[in-house]
């Protein structure tokens, strides 16, 4: 987590100056939190690629946005063994500066990048449910295959403790938040205002019978009726993904950089905002471990439907037998 830089000399950020903190609680909270996303997500991001890459024969766009997704929370998800121990260690990074950044710099490539390919799985859809006919030929959004990687982190010593902070130095800080601030309205507000639209009208398009009715088997193999519960299995993932992983970590951190920003609002406060951040960015990391949802659901309705075909079939050849 950003630190604050207690040297008597230093004349940023005066506000923090003056505020000590217990921060006990999160060398306790953040090694725990991340041993159990190291655990629980490696094991579903790895099945999940092993399912991708060794038991899906063709890859449709939804495919390839989870494969690139995957990868993205793997990458991350390797790298917390690092942070377990720095923050168990109390804010001791013992590794080079350059692995602090590369750290760093994966946790806001896989949080940005798991916002815009989530965002992709959803216009996708959006476009498959509300405009089934164009969906066919509509693949601007296929080509997407790499994450947009924003910010990483800053390594600093002091006389006792090397501190790897996940944003920059204190004296950068004024700086720093300018360029979060666009970072935070492009990479997270623009594409959460995209999600909530496409999922608004997808709603009130599956919520009007009349227009399934009449609907047959598409030339996938898909009923209306197994459409609409991908799709309203997408919807509630996505925005589950969103409201508890996303959105809380960046309200909790845009209010902490504020009040740092302020310099002289009361301590009491800014500790409290520090502590919310900090309580978030587990949620922020979790993600990791919700994405391969999405994707286990769309592989199991999948390999449901091939079962039994293959059970029909084999049940048939008995029969004529």
């Amino acid at each position: 987590m950003a630190t604050f830089d207690t040297n008597e000399t230093s004349p940023f950020n005066s506000s923090a100056f003056y505020c000590h903190f217990n921060e006990d609680f999160k060398y306790i909270l953040l090694p725990v939190s991340y041993a159990l996303v190291f655990v629980v997500g490696l094991a579903l991001n790895v099945t999940a690629l092993y399912w991708m890459v060794f038991r899906t024969k063709t890859w449709n766009p939804s495919t390839i946005y989870m494969f690139n997704l995957t990868v993205c929370d793997t990458l991350y998800i390797l790298t917390l063994p690092f942070l377990i121990y720095y923050y168990a260690g109390e804010n001791d990074w013992p590794f080079s500066e350059p692995l602090c950044k590369i750290v760093r710099f994966l946790f806001y490539a896989n949080l940005y990048g798991s916002i815009l390919f989530l965002s992709c799985i959803s216009l996708h859809r959006f476009v498959g449910v509300c405009f089934p006919m164009r969906s066919r030929n509509w693949s601007v959004l296929e080509r997407l295959q790499s994450c947009t990687f924003p910010e990483s982190g800053e390594f600093s010593r002091d006389k006792e403790k090397r501190i790897c902070y996940d944003t920059t130095s204190p004296e950068l800080f004024d700086d720093f938040l300018a360029y979060s601030s666009v970072v935070l309205v492009l990479m997270f507000a623009l594409p959460f205002m995209v999600v909530m639209v496409c999922y608004g009208l997808m709603v009130r398009k599956l919520l009007e019978p009349h227009q399934w009715s009449n609907v047959g088997i598409g030339r996938d193999g898909k009923t209306p009726s197994r459409v609409k519960q991908k799709s309203v299995k997408t919807i509630i993932i996505v925005l589950t993904t969103f409201m508890l992983c996303f959105l809380p970590f960046h309200l909790s951190r845009s209010l902490y950089y504020s009040f740092r920003y302020l310099r002289q609002i009361s301590c009491s406060l800014l500790e409290a905002s520090s502590v919310v951040y900090k309580v978030t960015r587990p949620f922020a990391s979790a993600n990791s471990c919700i994405d391969p949802i999405l994707y286990f659901l769309a592989v199991r309705d999948g390999v449901g439907c091939s079962l039994s075909k293959r059970k029909k079939l084999s049940d048939e050849i008995i029969s004529k037998k």
